[in-house]
């Protein structure tokens, strides 16, 4: 279980450096290396979904933690805890290139995968 939460950052890493480099490539090394004063103007297609993506990450990402941390601290880091996990892992590491491609419906579907692996985690939580 200590292995998919150190996967997980490795993921959180793999999204800011996508995000990074697509922004950066849009506005140029000088305004990453800089104050960053204009970083409110909008993005180009790619950048802002790499933003989005990163973003949407985000919103997740602590639940997988936290629900890594009980699992293991409460010695239940087995069965459909584990299972979720990995399919937790997986769906978002499919959901990026998704997002970063633009398919619609298909990255939703991902995104609710993702869900459902929390909820198991979730569940051996619990019993």
């Amino acid at each position: 279980m200590a292995a998919l939460g150190v996967a997980g950052v490795v993921l959180l890493l793999v999204h800011i450096a996508a995000q990074v480099t697509s922004v950066t490539r849009e506005r140029g090394s000088a305004w990453n290396a800089g104050p960053r004063d204009e970083g409110s103007a909008p993005m180009g297609k790619f950048a802002g979904r790499a933003d989005r993506a990163l973003r949407n990450f985000q919103e997740t990402f602590p639940a997988f933690v936290l629900l890594v941390a009980l699992l293991m601290l409460r010695d239940r880091a087995d069965g459909i805890g584990l299972l979720g996990g990995l399919i937790w892992l997986v769906a978002r590491v499919v959901y990026l290139p998704l997002y970063l491609a633009g398919v619609p419906r298909l990255r939703t579907l991902v995104w609710l995968v993702s869900l459902a692996g929390l909820m198991l985690m979730a569940v051996r939580v619990v019993f």
